[in-house]
């Protein structure tokens, strides 16, 4: 291994690092949305693995077809642009729709008071929701089976934008083992920093105060998930 690809493994490994660590959307939905639908870790880091290499595959298609055709780096970024604004507004309308889901079943699961009279007189009263108790019934399946396939669109629109910069350099060297070497360094490091994100913050979550919001976790969810979107669509981030 010569210098020249040395630095470029490294640099291929270093921005697909950060490049998920300083975009929260990277982790942030999948991480609310499983704590809201009560996912085990097993399946948050299976979907989280599933949209993170359609991520990533998505960018290196394209990357790669752009290699193929020749075609010059300028001409490729104004595609990635355009797929990172489809997949903003995506999880726009994703985070919307989730959290007026959310707190309307939030509020419908409010809790109240019954109040039962024995015949000694004694007034026995206990708290009931009546949502909460048939939810499993009420709920639509399936809006729980369209939620990973959901994420996982959001996710094949989501560009890698630092991606095609990297690959078109040992593309221009003719060196293929080096555009192999850097789109398996690129895409690995991605997604494993994706779901070791995921995963560490999961297992943060069991060493803070429990506050009484479990109704509210779907509209925290979808509040948060807006709220990523908005800050990739007009932030930048």
């Amino acid at each position: 291994m010569n210098i020249e690809s040395r630095a470029l493994y490294i640099t291929a490994a270093s921005i697909g690092f950060f490049h998920t660590l300083l975009g929260p959307d990277h982790y942030i939905p999948f991480i609310v949305i499983s704590k809201a639908r009560k996912w085990s870790l097993l399946k948050t880091n299976l979907i989280t693995l599933v949209c993170g290499i359609g991520h990533v595959g998505s960018s290196i298609l394209i990357g790669f077809i752009g290699v193929l055709l020749g075609v010059a780096v300028n001409k490729l970024t104004p595609i990635e642009a355009t797929r990172g604004s489809v997949a903003a507004w995506l999880m726009i309308a994703f985070g919307l729709v989730y959290f007026i889901w959310g707190f309307r079943k939030a509020i419908k699961e409010k809790q109240h008071n019954h109040k039962h009279v024995h015949s000694d007189g004694t007034i026995h009263v206990h708290k009931h929701s009546h949502f909460k108790e048939h939810s499993h019934i009420h709920e639509r399946k399936s809006i729980k089976e369209l939620t990973p396939w959901i994420l996982f669109t959001i996710f094949i629109f989501g560009p890698c934008e630092p991606f095609i910069p990297i690959l078109l350099y040992p593309a221009a060297q003719n060196n293929i083992l080096d555009i192999i070497m850097v789109t398996a360094i690129f895409s690995t490091v991605t997604v494993g920093t994706m779901m070791l994100i995921v995963t560490t913050s999961l297992f943060g979550f069991k060493f803070l105060p429990k506050l009484n919001i479990e109704r509210f976790m779907h509209a925290i969810a979808g509040a948060t998930i807006l709220l990523c979107g908005i800050s990739i669509q007009f932030l930048g981030l």
